[in-house]
């Protein structure tokens, strides 16, 4: 800073002055991360330089305020408001404002989940004033949520996972039995105040991939059974699969085929123990019959003494 007060704010980042806007938020990004408070605890020359190069950024990243900047020098600012006198209101009520809705859009500030809204904006700089009476700090929300997408398997043993929030590698243990719209919290991992050491909370929401199989209605465990049409018609034991491995079920002769068959403590994992299976048996067409099984239903057809449609043709009638 110069005697008298004016700042060359491309000189503060280290850029030349026909730069344009991706070069500026780069030079920015890479000294906000390298004096930043929380890289450099209790270091005061490093929090001040942070300070200085984030309030270059908020100037030179507005197209507005930098023209004032150029023309103005380190007028600038007056002359603005003495602009916002006449009814061009200015972005961001104070720099506060301005460097919390910066570090929302940027990701919160380099967390491991990637684009905008995958955390809150941090807020709450000290040194530059909250714009409340007596300078107290509005409420700041440092909590942040993240989405995980599970595979079934996953989500049905329970499983950890290492996710990258704020630079720090987290180890979250998933337990078993989570459902689509879970929701984990993890404390004291959220969002960062610069300045102050604050963190919030961060929440996982948790979306379970669709199975070939196994669909989840409520606490109850689903899949279709195949069956033979022998097996529909004339009853007995088959093998089916479960979560856990095989199991034998017996199937009753002329079972409906929108009935389903229960086996009990062989669903999904709940606080109390395990849900029920439910199977409902789907009559498996073969893609190619032999000789013999199409000579058999042949005959079958030939002595078949019921009309399946009997019923269906009297209810049909309008």
């Amino acid at each position: 800073m110069s005697a008298n007060g004016y700042r060359d704010y491309f000189k503060v980042l280290g850029v030349d002055r026909g730069a344009d806007n991706d070069a500026i938020k780069r030079a920015f990004r890479k000294l906000a991360r390298q004096h930043h408070p929380d890289v450099n605890p209790g270091d005061a020359g490093a929090e001040a330089k942070f300070k200085e190069v984030s309030e270059a950024y908020e100037v030179l990243s507005d197209p507005d305020k930098r023209a004032r900047y150029e023309q103005f020098g380190q007028y600038w600012n007056q002359a603005g408001r003495a602009t916002s006198a006449d009814g061009d209101s200015a972005n961001y009520g104070n720099f506060d404002d301005f460097i919390n809705d910066l570090l929302g859009r940027m990701g919160g500030g380099g967390a491991g989940f990637g684009g905008p809204g995958s955390y809150g904006a941090p807020s709450g700089f000290g040194g530059f004033g909250s714009g409340f009476p007596g300078g107290r700090q509005a409420p700041v929300n440092l909590d942040a949520e993240a989405t995980i997408s599970l595979s079934f398997a996953d989500a049905f043993h329970g499983c950890e996972r290492t996710l990258a929030v704020n630079d720090e590698r987290v180890q979250v243990r998933i337990p078993p039995g989570v459902k689509s719209g879970s929701r984990l919290r993890l404390k004291g991992k959220g969002n960062l105040q610069p300045g102050t050491g604050r963190r919030g909370d961060l929440y996982l929401n948790l979306q379970l991939q669709d199975h070939p199989v196994w669909k989840l209605d409520g606490d109850q465990l689903r899949a279709d059974l195949p069956l033979a049409f022998d097996e529909v018609a004339l009853g007995g034991e088959v093998r089916v699969a479960t979560p856990d491995g095989v199991a034998t079920v017996q199937v009753p002769a002329g079972m409906p085929l929108g009935r389903s068959l229960r086996l009990k403590g062989k669903g999904w994992p709940l606080k109390g123990g395990r849900g029920d299976l439910l199977l409902t048996p789907v009559i498996k067409i073969p893609d190619v019959l032999s000789d013999q099984e199409r000579q058999l239903l042949e005959q079958w057809r030939t002595v078949r003494s019921q009309d399946p449609r009997a019923d269906w043709m009297d209810a049909a009638r309008l």
